[in-house]
Protein backbone atom coordinates (compact mmCIF):
# COMPACT_ATOMS: atom_id res chain seq x y z
CA UNK A 1 0.00 0.00 0.00
CA UNK A 2 1.47 3.40 -0.96
CA UNK A 3 2.25 5.86 1.82
CA UNK A 4 -0.52 8.44 2.38
CA UNK A 5 -0.05 11.89 0.88
CA UNK A 6 1.01 14.38 3.57
CA UNK A 7 -0.22 18.01 3.63
CA UNK A 8 3.31 19.08 2.67
CA UNK A 9 3.29 16.70 -0.30
CA UNK A 10 -0.11 17.97 -1.42
CA UNK A 11 1.04 21.59 -1.18
CA UNK A 12 4.27 20.85 -3.06
CA UNK A 13 2.16 19.40 -5.86
CA UNK A 14 0.28 22.69 -6.14
CA UNK A 15 3.57 24.49 -6.83
CA UNK A 16 4.33 22.36 -9.90
CA UNK A 17 3.44 23.62 -13.36
CA UNK A 18 0.51 21.20 -13.45
CA UNK A 19 -0.73 22.32 -10.04
CA UNK A 20 -0.49 26.01 -10.85
CA UNK A 21 -2.29 25.54 -14.16
CA UNK A 22 -5.03 23.59 -12.42
CA UNK A 23 -5.44 26.34 -9.81
CA UNK A 24 -5.56 29.06 -12.46
CA UNK A 25 -8.43 27.21 -14.11
CA UNK A 26 -10.38 27.13 -10.84
CA UNK A 27 -10.44 30.87 -10.25
CA UNK A 28 -14.16 31.16 -11.00
CA UNK A 29 -15.28 27.72 -9.95
CA UNK A 30 -18.59 27.31 -8.11
CA UNK A 31 -18.19 25.40 -4.80
CA UNK A 32 -21.78 24.19 -5.10
CA UNK A 33 -20.66 22.25 -8.19
CA UNK A 34 -17.60 20.74 -6.51
CA UNK A 35 -18.53 17.10 -7.10
CA UNK A 36 -19.05 17.61 -10.82
CA UNK A 37 -15.89 19.72 -11.07
CA UNK A 38 -13.82 17.13 -9.21
CA UNK A 39 -15.15 14.29 -11.37
CA UNK A 40 -14.27 16.18 -14.54
CA UNK A 41 -10.76 17.16 -13.39
CA UNK A 42 -9.87 13.66 -12.16
CA UNK A 43 -10.09 12.43 -15.71
CA UNK A 44 -6.92 14.40 -16.47
CA UNK A 45 -5.18 14.91 -13.11
CA UNK A 46 -4.29 12.79 -10.06
CA UNK A 47 -7.10 12.66 -7.49
CA UNK A 48 -4.84 13.99 -4.69
CA UNK A 49 -3.85 17.01 -6.77
CA UNK A 50 -7.47 17.76 -7.70
CA UNK A 51 -8.50 17.58 -4.04
CA UNK A 52 -5.67 19.91 -2.99
CA UNK A 53 -6.45 22.36 -5.79
CA UNK A 54 -10.15 22.51 -4.97
CA UNK A 55 -9.36 23.13 -1.32
CA UNK A 56 -6.93 25.90 -2.24
CA UNK A 57 -9.44 27.43 -4.66
CA UNK A 58 -11.98 27.69 -1.84
CA UNK A 59 -9.42 29.34 0.42
CA UNK A 60 -8.50 31.85 -2.28
CA UNK A 61 -12.13 32.81 -2.72
CA UNK A 62 -12.41 33.42 1.03
CA UNK A 63 -9.17 35.39 1.02
CA UNK A 64 -10.39 37.91 -1.57
CA UNK A 65 -12.24 39.84 1.16
CA UNK A 66 -8.97 40.39 3.03
CA UNK A 67 -6.35 40.59 0.30
CA UNK A 68 -8.24 41.69 -2.81
CA UNK A 69 -8.57 39.55 -5.92
CA UNK A 70 -5.24 40.54 -7.50
CA UNK A 71 -3.19 39.19 -4.59
CA UNK A 72 -5.53 36.46 -3.32
CA UNK A 73 -5.53 34.57 -6.61
CA UNK A 74 -1.73 34.56 -6.71
CA UNK A 75 -1.27 33.53 -3.08
CA UNK A 76 -1.63 30.29 -1.15
CA UNK A 77 -3.37 29.73 2.18
CA UNK A 78 -4.06 27.36 5.01
CA UNK A 79 -7.54 27.39 6.63
CA UNK A 80 -6.28 28.88 9.90
CA UNK A 81 -4.12 31.30 7.93
CA UNK A 82 -7.12 32.77 6.11
CA UNK A 83 -9.11 32.99 9.33
CA UNK A 84 -6.44 34.88 11.28
CA UNK A 85 -4.84 36.86 8.45
CA UNK A 86 -4.77 40.63 8.78
CA UNK A 87 -6.87 42.48 6.25
CA UNK A 88 -4.52 44.01 3.67
CA UNK A 89 -5.57 47.61 4.42
CA UNK A 90 -4.84 47.12 8.12
CA UNK A 91 -1.50 45.43 7.45
CA UNK A 92 -0.54 48.32 5.15
CA UNK A 93 -1.44 50.87 7.83
CA UNK A 94 0.74 49.07 10.36
CA UNK A 95 3.62 48.71 7.88
CA UNK A 96 3.50 52.45 7.20
CA UNK A 97 3.67 53.18 10.91
CA UNK A 98 6.74 50.98 11.23
CA UNK A 99 8.25 52.69 8.19
CA UNK A 100 7.56 56.14 9.70
CA UNK A 101 9.33 55.01 12.88
CA UNK A 102 12.47 54.36 10.84
CA UNK A 103 12.24 50.56 10.97
CA UNK A 104 14.27 48.89 8.21
CA UNK A 105 14.36 45.30 9.52
CA UNK A 106 11.75 43.40 11.50
CA UNK A 107 11.16 39.96 13.03
CA UNK A 108 7.59 38.84 12.29
CA UNK A 109 6.85 36.20 14.93
CA UNK A 110 3.92 33.84 14.25
CA UNK A 111 3.87 35.01 10.63
CA UNK A 112 1.09 32.68 9.46
CA UNK A 113 0.60 32.77 5.70
CA UNK A 114 2.71 35.93 5.48
CA UNK A 115 0.12 38.68 5.01
CA UNK A 116 1.81 41.13 7.38
CA UNK A 117 5.27 40.23 6.08
CA UNK A 118 4.08 41.07 2.57
CA UNK A 119 2.81 44.51 3.62
CA UNK A 120 6.04 45.21 5.50
CA UNK A 121 8.20 44.12 2.58
CA UNK A 122 6.20 46.33 0.24
CA UNK A 123 7.07 49.22 2.56
CA UNK A 124 10.74 48.40 1.99
CA UNK A 125 11.30 46.63 5.30
CA UNK A 126 13.42 43.47 5.44
CA UNK A 127 11.45 40.78 7.26
CA UNK A 128 12.33 37.58 9.11
CA UNK A 129 9.03 35.64 9.07
CA UNK A 130 8.86 32.91 11.72
CA UNK A 131 6.33 30.17 12.33
CA UNK A 132 6.68 26.72 13.90
CA UNK A 133 4.32 24.90 11.51
CA UNK A 134 6.20 23.51 8.47
CA UNK A 135 3.22 23.75 6.10
CA UNK A 136 2.51 27.32 7.14
CA UNK A 137 6.15 28.22 6.49
CA UNK A 138 6.03 26.67 3.02
CA UNK A 139 2.90 28.67 2.27
CA UNK A 140 4.50 31.92 3.48
CA UNK A 141 7.60 31.21 1.43
CA UNK A 142 5.50 30.52 -1.68
CA UNK A 143 3.59 33.76 -1.16
CA UNK A 144 6.77 35.82 -0.90
CA UNK A 145 7.93 34.24 -4.15
CA UNK A 146 4.58 34.65 -5.91
CA UNK A 147 4.45 38.37 -5.12
CA UNK A 148 8.07 39.07 -6.01
CA UNK A 149 9.15 39.76 -2.42
CA UNK A 150 11.44 36.81 -1.73
CA UNK A 151 14.49 39.09 -1.55
CA UNK A 152 12.96 40.94 1.41
CA UNK A 153 11.25 38.06 3.25
CA UNK A 154 13.22 35.26 4.89
CA UNK A 155 10.94 32.50 6.19
CA UNK A 156 12.22 30.43 9.11
CA UNK A 157 10.47 27.39 10.59
CA UNK A 158 11.14 27.59 14.33
CA UNK A 159 9.61 28.12 17.73
CA UNK A 160 9.41 31.89 18.18
CA UNK A 161 10.82 31.51 21.70
CA UNK A 162 14.08 30.27 20.19
CA UNK A 163 14.56 33.22 17.80
CA UNK A 164 17.14 35.91 18.58
CA UNK A 165 15.46 39.18 17.60
CA UNK A 166 18.30 41.45 18.73
CA UNK A 167 19.64 42.06 15.18
CA UNK A 168 16.32 43.60 14.10
CA UNK A 169 14.97 47.14 14.45
CA UNK A 170 11.53 45.91 15.48
CA UNK A 171 9.38 42.93 16.41
CA UNK A 172 5.81 42.14 15.37
CA UNK A 173 3.91 39.36 17.13
CA UNK A 174 0.56 37.96 15.99
CA UNK A 175 -0.28 35.19 18.50
CA UNK A 176 -2.71 32.48 17.44
CA UNK A 177 -6.13 33.36 18.84
CA UNK A 178 -7.98 30.30 17.60
CA UNK A 179 -7.79 26.74 18.89
CA UNK A 180 -9.52 23.45 18.25
CA UNK A 181 -12.72 24.81 19.80
CA UNK A 182 -12.72 28.13 17.96
CA UNK A 183 -11.82 31.64 19.06
CA UNK A 184 -9.75 32.12 22.22
CA UNK A 185 -10.77 35.03 24.44
CA UNK A 186 -8.27 34.68 27.30
CA UNK A 187 -5.06 36.49 26.22
CA UNK A 188 -2.98 34.09 28.32
CA UNK A 189 -4.39 31.21 26.27
CA UNK A 190 -3.04 32.72 23.05
CA UNK A 191 -0.17 30.85 21.40
CA UNK A 192 2.24 32.20 22.50
CA UNK A 193 0.61 33.79 25.60
CA UNK A 194 0.19 37.56 25.64
CA UNK A 195 2.56 37.86 28.60
CA UNK A 196 5.36 36.21 26.57
CA UNK A 197 4.63 38.44 23.57
CA UNK A 198 4.79 41.55 25.76
CA UNK A 199 8.21 40.59 27.09
CA UNK A 200 9.41 39.87 23.55
CA UNK A 201 8.17 43.32 22.52
CA UNK A 202 9.90 45.04 25.41
CA UNK A 203 13.21 43.53 24.33
CA UNK A 204 13.09 45.36 20.96
CA UNK A 205 13.54 49.08 20.16
CA UNK A 206 10.10 49.08 18.49
CA UNK A 207 7.35 46.49 18.58
CA UNK A 208 3.70 45.83 17.85
CA UNK A 209 1.46 43.05 19.15
CA UNK A 210 -1.77 42.20 17.34
CA UNK A 211 -4.55 41.27 19.78
CA UNK A 212 -8.31 40.88 19.78
CA UNK A 213 -10.19 44.22 19.86
CA UNK A 214 -12.17 43.10 22.91
CA UNK A 215 -9.06 43.03 25.10
CA UNK A 216 -9.84 44.52 28.55
CA UNK A 217 -8.21 47.91 29.03
CA UNK A 218 -6.77 46.73 32.33
CA UNK A 219 -4.77 44.13 30.38
CA UNK A 220 -2.95 46.86 28.43
CA UNK A 221 0.54 47.46 29.91
CA UNK A 222 1.29 50.98 31.10
CA UNK A 223 4.33 51.19 28.83
CA UNK A 224 2.31 50.39 25.70
CA UNK A 225 0.30 52.48 23.27
CA UNK A 226 -3.01 50.80 22.45
CA UNK A 227 -4.53 51.32 19.01
CA UNK A 228 -7.93 50.04 17.92
CA UNK A 229 -8.39 49.82 14.14
CA UNK A 230 -11.58 49.66 12.09
CA UNK A 231 -11.88 49.21 8.34
CA UNK A 232 -15.03 50.31 6.57
CA UNK A 233 -16.76 50.70 9.94
CA UNK A 234 -15.92 47.20 11.22
CA UNK A 235 -13.49 46.90 14.13
CA UNK A 236 -10.75 44.53 13.00
CA UNK A 237 -8.11 44.42 15.72
CA UNK A 238 -6.24 46.10 18.50
CA UNK A 239 -2.49 46.65 18.48
CA UNK A 240 -0.14 47.21 21.40
CA UNK A 241 2.77 49.41 20.36
CA UNK A 242 6.03 49.59 22.28
CA UNK A 243 8.68 52.25 21.78
CA UNK A 244 6.08 54.82 20.67
CA UNK A 245 3.80 56.86 22.97
CA UNK A 246 3.36 54.90 26.19
CA UNK A 247 -0.08 55.19 27.77
CA UNK A 248 -1.72 56.56 24.63
CA UNK A 249 -5.13 55.25 23.53
CA UNK A 250 -5.84 55.66 19.83
CA UNK A 251 -8.66 54.85 17.40
CA UNK A 252 -7.73 54.61 13.71
CA UNK A 253 -10.40 54.48 11.03
CA UNK A 254 -9.57 53.00 7.66
CA UNK A 255 -9.62 53.45 4.73
CA UNK A 256 -9.40 57.19 5.38
CA UNK A 257 -6.78 56.89 8.09
CA UNK A 258 -8.29 59.35 10.56
CA UNK A 259 -6.71 58.77 13.96
CA UNK A 260 -8.18 59.98 17.25
CA UNK A 261 -5.93 60.14 20.32
CA UNK A 262 -7.33 60.07 23.83
CA UNK A 263 -6.85 63.04 26.11
CA UNK A 264 -8.20 61.55 29.32
CA UNK A 265 -11.48 63.47 29.21
CA UNK A 266 -14.20 62.78 31.79
CA UNK A 267 -17.41 61.10 30.68
CA UNK A 268 -19.74 63.49 28.84
CA UNK A 269 -22.86 64.76 30.57
CA UNK A 270 -26.22 63.16 29.81
CA UNK A 271 -28.66 65.47 28.03
CA UNK A 272 -32.00 65.22 26.23
CA UNK A 273 -31.99 63.95 22.67
CA UNK A 274 -31.36 66.85 20.32
CA UNK A 275 -31.94 67.23 16.62
CA UNK A 276 -28.92 65.07 15.74
CA UNK A 277 -27.76 61.69 16.95
CA UNK A 278 -24.16 60.57 16.40
CA UNK A 279 -23.00 56.96 16.35
CA UNK A 280 -19.26 56.76 17.09
CA UNK A 281 -17.21 54.28 15.09
CA UNK A 282 -16.64 50.96 16.82
CA UNK A 283 -12.90 51.63 17.15
CA UNK A 284 -13.69 54.86 19.02
CA UNK A 285 -15.98 52.97 21.40
CA UNK A 286 -13.47 50.16 21.96
CA UNK A 287 -10.74 52.72 22.68
CA UNK A 288 -13.01 54.48 25.22
CA UNK A 289 -12.80 57.75 23.28
CA UNK A 290 -16.48 58.64 23.08
CA UNK A 291 -15.80 61.68 25.32
CA UNK A 292 -13.33 63.04 22.75
CA UNK A 293 -15.96 62.71 20.00
CA UNK A 294 -18.63 64.31 22.19
CA UNK A 295 -16.35 67.30 22.82
CA UNK A 296 -15.67 67.64 19.09
CA UNK A 297 -19.41 67.64 18.43
CA UNK A 298 -20.29 69.84 21.42
CA UNK A 299 -22.68 67.10 22.43
CA UNK A 300 -23.66 64.88 25.31
CA UNK A 301 -24.77 61.32 25.92
CA UNK A 302 -28.38 60.19 25.68
CA UNK A 303 -27.75 57.77 28.57
CA UNK A 304 -24.75 57.35 30.84
CA UNK A 305 -24.28 53.73 29.69
CA UNK A 306 -24.99 54.15 25.95
CA UNK A 307 -22.37 55.28 23.39
CA UNK A 308 -24.66 57.56 21.40
CA UNK A 309 -23.88 61.28 21.31
CA UNK A 310 -26.53 63.93 20.70
CA UNK A 311 -26.48 67.64 19.91
CA UNK A 312 -28.69 70.35 18.45
CA UNK A 313 -26.22 71.34 15.74
CA UNK A 314 -24.89 69.37 12.81
CA UNK A 315 -21.13 68.99 12.83
CA UNK A 316 -19.06 66.84 10.51
CA UNK A 317 -16.88 64.22 12.16
CA UNK A 318 -14.63 61.53 10.76
CA UNK A 319 -15.30 59.49 13.88
CA UNK A 320 -19.10 59.24 13.96
CA UNK A 321 -22.07 58.78 11.64
CA UNK A 322 -24.81 61.40 11.98
CA UNK A 323 -28.60 60.99 11.92
CA UNK A 324 -31.24 63.70 11.93
CA UNK A 325 -33.86 62.66 14.46
CA UNK A 326 -37.54 63.33 13.76
CA UNK A 327 -39.18 61.30 16.54
CA UNK A 328 -38.20 60.46 20.13
CA UNK A 329 -40.78 58.05 21.56
CA UNK A 330 -41.06 55.50 24.36
CA UNK A 331 -40.67 52.07 22.84
CA UNK A 332 -44.06 50.75 21.80
CA UNK A 333 -44.43 48.19 19.04
CA UNK A 334 -48.03 49.08 18.23
CA UNK A 335 -47.14 52.76 17.91
CA UNK A 336 -44.13 51.99 15.74
CA UNK A 337 -46.16 49.78 13.41
CA UNK A 338 -48.68 52.57 12.98
CA UNK A 339 -45.95 55.12 12.18
CA UNK A 340 -44.23 53.03 9.51
CA UNK A 341 -47.60 52.22 7.96
CA UNK A 342 -48.73 55.87 7.90
CA UNK A 343 -45.41 57.05 6.48
CA UNK A 344 -45.27 54.20 3.96
CA UNK A 345 -41.86 53.02 5.11
CA UNK A 346 -40.62 50.18 2.93
CA UNK A 347 -36.93 50.30 3.83
CA UNK A 348 -35.69 50.67 7.39
CA UNK A 349 -32.20 50.52 8.86
CA UNK A 350 -32.74 49.19 12.38
CA UNK A 351 -30.02 49.82 14.94
CA UNK A 352 -29.89 48.81 18.57
CA UNK A 353 -27.75 49.66 21.55
CA UNK A 354 -28.91 48.88 25.06
CA UNK A 355 -32.14 47.27 23.85
CA UNK A 356 -33.31 43.67 24.21
CA UNK A 357 -35.29 43.86 20.96
CA UNK A 358 -33.79 41.90 18.07
CA UNK A 359 -33.74 43.99 14.85
CA UNK A 360 -34.62 41.15 12.48
CA UNK A 361 -37.52 40.01 14.65
CA UNK A 362 -38.79 43.59 14.76
CA UNK A 363 -38.42 43.90 10.99
CA UNK A 364 -40.68 40.89 10.47
CA UNK A 365 -43.31 42.30 12.79
CA UNK A 366 -43.29 45.73 11.12
CA UNK A 367 -44.18 44.28 7.70
CA UNK A 368 -42.50 47.21 5.93
CA UNK A 369 -44.12 48.30 2.70
CA UNK A 370 -43.87 51.52 0.72
CA UNK A 371 -41.55 53.83 -1.20
CA UNK A 372 -40.00 55.65 1.77
CA UNK A 373 -37.13 54.87 4.14
CA UNK A 374 -35.97 55.70 7.64
CA UNK A 375 -33.55 54.78 10.41
CA UNK A 376 -34.97 53.26 13.58
CA UNK A 377 -32.74 53.31 16.66
CA UNK A 378 -33.71 51.09 19.59
CA UNK A 379 -31.93 52.27 22.70
CA UNK A 380 -32.27 53.76 26.15
CA UNK A 381 -32.65 57.44 26.90
CA UNK A 382 -31.99 58.39 30.52
CA UNK A 383 -32.61 54.76 31.44
CA UNK A 384 -35.93 54.37 29.60
CA UNK A 385 -36.46 52.08 26.54
CA UNK A 386 -36.81 54.44 23.59
CA UNK A 387 -37.22 54.40 19.83
CA UNK A 388 -35.67 57.15 17.75
CA UNK A 389 -36.68 57.68 14.14
CA UNK A 390 -34.76 59.72 11.62
CA UNK A 391 -32.62 59.87 8.51
CA UNK A 392 -28.90 59.49 7.92
CA UNK A 393 -26.95 62.67 7.24
CA UNK A 394 -24.56 62.50 4.30
CA UNK A 395 -20.99 63.38 5.20
CA UNK A 396 -19.89 66.75 3.90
Amino acid sequence: MPAPITPLDAFAALLTDEGRALLDGLRDYDPSQELATATRLRREHPAELVSAALGQARLRQRAVAKFGAEDAYRMFFTPNGVEQATRAAVALHRARRFEALGVRSLADLCCGNGGDAIALARAGISVLAVDRDPLTCEVARANAEALGLADLIEVRCADVADVDTSPYDAVFVDPARRGGRGRIFDPEAYSPPLSWAIEAARSAPRAALKIAPGVPHEAVPEDAEAEWISDGGDVKEAVLWFGTEAGTRRATLLPGGASLVGRGLPDPAVRPVGRYLYEPDGAVIRAHLVAEVAEELDGGLIDETIAYVTSDELRDSAYAAAYEITDVLPFNLKRLKAIVRERRIGVAVIKKRGSAVEPEELRRKLKLDGPNSCVIVLTRVAGAPTMLLGQPVAKG
